[in-house]
Order: C-alpha cells, then sequence, then structure tokens
C-alpha cells in the first residue's frame, strides 16, 4: 500500500485532469508541502516528493525579468510591428510598445527572449551559479516552456529570487487584470507568474499553473489540467480556503502617527507604577492620563515613543502600512463581517494614500476623528488577518471617504457595508457601491480604468426616462439606479456588470449612441436571459433609437 501512494505521487501533472483535480505545493519555512485539490474540497496533503517535475512554460519570463532587474539592465521596450501576431497578441498592438512590468504581466514572451536582449551565456550562467541556482538555471538554452524542472528546486530558486519584492509588487496585477473575479475571491495573496504548455502525454491537451509566491514571500507553484486561466477560475474559491494565513507585514512603508492629536497629554505612567514614565521608547502596559481628567490604558512593543515639547507630552507611534492599517480598522470598526471588513480595510489603506503627508521614507499621519482614529494597543490577529488578506490593494479613480454611518458620493458607510455584507455581498460589491468610479488597484502603481464620458452620462440619462413607457412593458427590464460610462481605450464595447460601467468610445456618431444604448440594455436585463441575448439587444436598442 505504501508503495502505490508513492507511486501515484510520481504521476504527471496531467493524470489528475480527469478527476478535476489540482495539485499546490508549497514551502512553510524549509518544509515543502504538497496538496491535492478538487474545485471545492482538499483530497490530500503530503510532503513534497523530490521527483515531482514541472514544465517550465511561461515561469522562464519570471527568471529574464528578474536577472534584468538585479543587474540594473536597460533595455528597450518592445515594439509590435505586426510580425508575429500570434505572439504579439500577448504584447500590444501594431505600432505600440510594452514595458517590462507589462511584458511580465501580460506574458509577453518576445519581450524577454534572450536574442533580443542579447544575453550573454556565460554571464548569464555565471550569475546564477553566484545564486547557486541549479543546473537547468544556469543554462540559457534550457530556459524553454518544454523544459521539465523539480518542483522541489523550483521552490527554493523562487525562494532566493534576486528582485523578488519587485516581482511580487507587479505580479499582483496577474489577479487584478482578470476581469476583477480573481481578486475578489483571492485578494491580494497570490503574487504569481502563470504558465500553460502541452501535456507531454496528449499534445491536444493542456496542463498549465502558475508559480511565485503568496503576498510574505512564501513559494508557492500549482499545477493541473487545462490552461492557467481556467484554472485559476475554477479553483479560486478552494486556494483561498488552503491557503495559508499570510504575515502582513511591510517594512517597506512605515507609518509615523501623532497619536491623540486633540487631546492634550497631562501624565504617562507605567501600569502598577506611580512615577512618571521617561521619554523616548514605550515598553509594557501603560496608563495614559488627558488634561480633560479621562484615562485610557494603552500598549507598546517598542512602537511608541514619548516625547516632551515645553509643557505637552507628544505620543508618537511609528507602525508599519499593514499594521497602521490593522489598527485603524480595530479603532473604527472591527474585524467581522468579514467582507465588510475586507471593504473597510481597503478604504483604509487607499485613504493613508491619498492623505499621508511623507517624510523621508514614512508617511505621517494624525490619530483624529477628521482623519483617521488608531489604536494605541497592537492590532488584534482578527484586523491583521483582515489587512493580510487585501494587502497592497487600494482604490483608484476616485476620492476615498468612509463614515459610521452615513452614505455618501465617494463615502463608505460601515453600517450599510455591514449590511450588505450579510445580505451576501462580497467585499468588491459593497466597495463597487460606494465608489462607481473608482476600481481597485496596487498601492505602488493605483492605475485609473475608468474614464468617465460624463456628456454620455446625462444623455443616458435622459434616455433612460424616455424609454421608460417602452421598456417597462419588456421581460426582465430593470430600469438603472447608478451606472458610470467610461471611454473605451481598446477593443470593443462592453459592461463591467459588478461596477454598473458601461464602456464606449464616445457619443458623436449614431454608431456610438446604439453602442451605449445596447450597452445599457445589457446592464438592465442583467438578472434576466434577455440580457444575454444580442440579438433582442441590439433589436431594441435599434428600436429605442430609429422608431
Amino acid at each position: 500500500m505504501f508503495r502505490w501512494w508513492w507511486l501515484l505521487l510520481l504521476i504527471p501533472v496531467t493524470v489528475f485532469g480527469a478527476e478535476s483535480r489540482l495539485q499546490l505545493a508549497l514551502r512553510d519555512g524549509q518544509q515543502d508541502t504538497l496538496l491535492t485539490l478538487s474545485q471545492n474540497r482538499q483530497l490530500s496533503q503530503q510532503p513534497l516528493p523530490a521527483e515531482l517535475t514541472t514544465p517550465l512554460g511561461s515561469i522562464w519570463k519570471l527568471f529574464v525579468y528578474a536577472y534584468l532587474v538585479d543587474t540594473q539592465q536597460q533595455e528597450a521596450e518592445y515594439q509590435c510591428n505586426g510580425s508575429q501576431p500570434q505572439e504579439e497578441v500577448y504584447c500590444c498592438k501594431v505600432g505600440q510598445t510594452i514595458t517590462r512590468d507589462r511584458a511580465l504581466v501580460q506574458s509577453c514572451g518576445l519581450y524577454f527572449s534572450p536574442q533580443r536582449l542579447h544575453l550573454e551565456p556565460q554571464q548569464w550562467s555565471n550569475y546564477w551559479q553566484q545564486q547557486q541556482s541549479p543546473e537547468w538555471l544556469r543554462d540559457l538554452t534550457q530556459l524553454q516552456p518544454s523544459t521539465q524542472v523539480p518542483v522541489t528546486q523550483l521552490l527554493t530558486v523562487l525562494a532566493s529570487l534576486p528582485a523578488q519584492q519587485q516581482a511580487r509588487n507587479v505580479l499582483l496585477d496577474v489577479l487584478l487584470a482578470a476581469d476583477g473575479n480573481l481578486v475578489g475571491a483571492l485578494g491580494s495573496r497570490l503574487r504569481i507568474k502563470t504558465w500553460s504548455w502541452l501535456d507531454h502525454q496528449d499534445p491536444t491537451q493542456r496542463q498549465g499553473g502558475f508559480a511565485g509566491w503568496l503576498n510574505d514571500g512564501t513559494p508557492v507553484w500549482a499545477g493541473g489540467a487545462g490552461t492557467s486561466k481556467t484554472i485559476l477560475q475554477n479553483y479560486a474559491d478552494i486556494l483561498n480556503s488552503v491557503l495559508p494565513q499570510a504575515s502582513p507585514t511591510d517594512r517597506k512603508v512605515c507609518v509615523v502617527v501623532k497619536l491623540f492629536d486633540r487631546y492634550p497629554i497631562a501624565s504617562l505612567r507605567r501600569y502598577s507604577e506611580q512615577s512618571p514614565v521617561s521619554m523616548g521608547v514605550l515598553q509594557g502596559k501603560y496608563d495614559v492620563e488627558f488634561r480633560n481628567g479621562n484615562h485610557l490604558a494603552i500598549e507598546s512593543r517598542g512602537e511608541l515613543f514619548l516625547q516632551k515639547n515645553g509643557d505637552d507630552f507628544i505620543l508618537t507611534a511609528r507602525l508599519d502600512r499593514e499594521e497602521y492599517v490593522a489598527r485603524v480598522l480595530q479603532r473604527e470598526a472591527a474585524a467581522q463581517p468579514t467582507e465588510a471588513a475586507k471593504a473597510l480595510a481597503i478604504a483604509i489603506r487607499s485613504y493613508l494614500l491619498q492623505n499621508a503627508s511623507r517624510s523621508g521614507d514614512c508617511l505621517l499621519m494624525t490619530d483624529s476623528s477628521a482623519s483617521q482614529r488608531v489604536a494605541p494597543t497592537p492590532a488584534s490577529p482578527a484586523t491583521l488577518a483582515i489587512a493580510a488578506w487585501t494587502a497592497d490593494l487600494v482604490l483608484a479613480g476616485s476620492p476615498v471617504n468612509y463614515h459610521l454611518n452615513q452614505a455618501g458620493n465617494n463615502r463608505l458607510s460601515w453600517q450599510l457595508a455591514v449590511s450588505q455584507a450579510q445580505q451576501g455581498l462580497r467585499y468588491d460589491a459593497i466597495l463597487a457601491q460606494a465608489f462607481p468610479r473608482a476600481n481597485l488597484g496596487r498601492w505602488d502603481k493605483p492605475e485609473i480604468l475608468c474614464q468617465p464620458l460624463k456628456e454620455a452620462e446625462v444623455w443616458l440619462a435622459a434616455q433612460q426616462r424616455r424609454w421608460r413607457e417602452k421598456l417597462y412593458s419588456e421581460p426582465g427590464y430593470t430600469p438603472l439606479q447608478q451606472f458610470t460610462v467610461c471611454r473605451l481605450l481598446s477593443g470593443k464595447p462592453h459592461v463591467d456588470r459588478m461596477y454598473g460601467r458601461i464602456y464606449v468610445r464616445d457619443l458623436y456618431s449614431l454608431q456610438d449612441r446604439l453602442d451605449l444604448a445596447h450597452e445599457y440594455l445589457h446592464l438592465a436585463f442583467a438578472a434576466h436571459p434577455n440580457g444575454q441575448d444580442e440579438a433582442f439587444v441590439e433589436q431594441l436598442a435599434r428600436h429605442l433609437l430609429l422608431e
């Protein structure tokens, strides 16, 4: 029985495809673990066998990326010229260029081609030898999608990969770019390079997966039958339930907070001691007495500093960014319900990004009801977990505010978010309703995906009133209470149902207005089969505009 079990482990990844299984390898400390998953549950867990291999697929591009970043190369951007259309579809349109970071996210192999970059084989080998990398990575000729490598060696390389932090930041865009579905299910927990390749036993079939890190740097690999896109879509929920809780520590960004900004401090004493505390770093539990006579218990693990300016005591906290987010969540609201807490954590982080001043490498904030109130004690495990799950995620495209119970334009109401979460709304849907013009982005590059077409919104609102009588007789029609029209920069007109957005080119021509009416009807009939019937929608749009 023991022999037979280990033989099963040596079966190639693709054999599991018939049973819709995914293999997931993780390095926890020095321990490598292999999980076998179905789409709705974990099937098994065991040590990762040294014999399990994977094709590199597109993972080879991650190694070239790391080399370019770490050796500070200044290569030219890749320009699409139409000579290789099947490959350039992953890069850019003819005449356009693509940058290094975007090429990694979009898996543009032409950008990272060793021939284009003039990579010298011996220099490449020497570099990776200094990194104590395995033989297959030192050989530039092995940088091929078909190259089979041991998964355990791949995890080892990822654990110490140069430029890992920059790659992890950039690769969050892989989840953000997937129509919001992946980041909605997984948050920011995975920072991965996807891969797909032919099944070596049946070239008509595909195998795929991903490799990279959790957001705390834990190396991870996954493989199964199908393309990377279908695997992520099919297994997002089970991955979210089995991935370990990541540490939210982010030492790249520090936040300095002046605590109790509007409440002057009269004295500060250590518990069980009557003598005043010396200036400087605080360690332990303390009692703060304010000049208004109130008292408050605080606790420091070396992050709080006491200073004196004349007769005034100044208490300052120096926090990692995600500890700051967790403390504000703890002070302003709660970690439950989970989806409401996730939404508020992203609003807190977004507010910090938009409103903090800077001093060197740190952000400066005051602890005040006019900005954000910060817990004067370490964040709880529950609020830290919420911060970790959403780490690096911010809103881009609109100013961000929040309030306990007052919703408004670009303002999240915590009480409303709690009610929405209890009704089953996911955090991204809660944010979409509070910030209809904003989209999720990453902290270091919050890209705005919606350029509003205000004149189109005004025109459509007027038409919606005119069309009311005609449309109310149609089964499934629901007038839109909230929608946004965005300028389409590329591709075909479409709608984003999550955010209630319509993407069209403009409003100048009859075709523009037909496109706008057509996409509006897709949203207005979203809860009815008619909303998916292109012929019905197009005919009705023409009837509304032309008759």
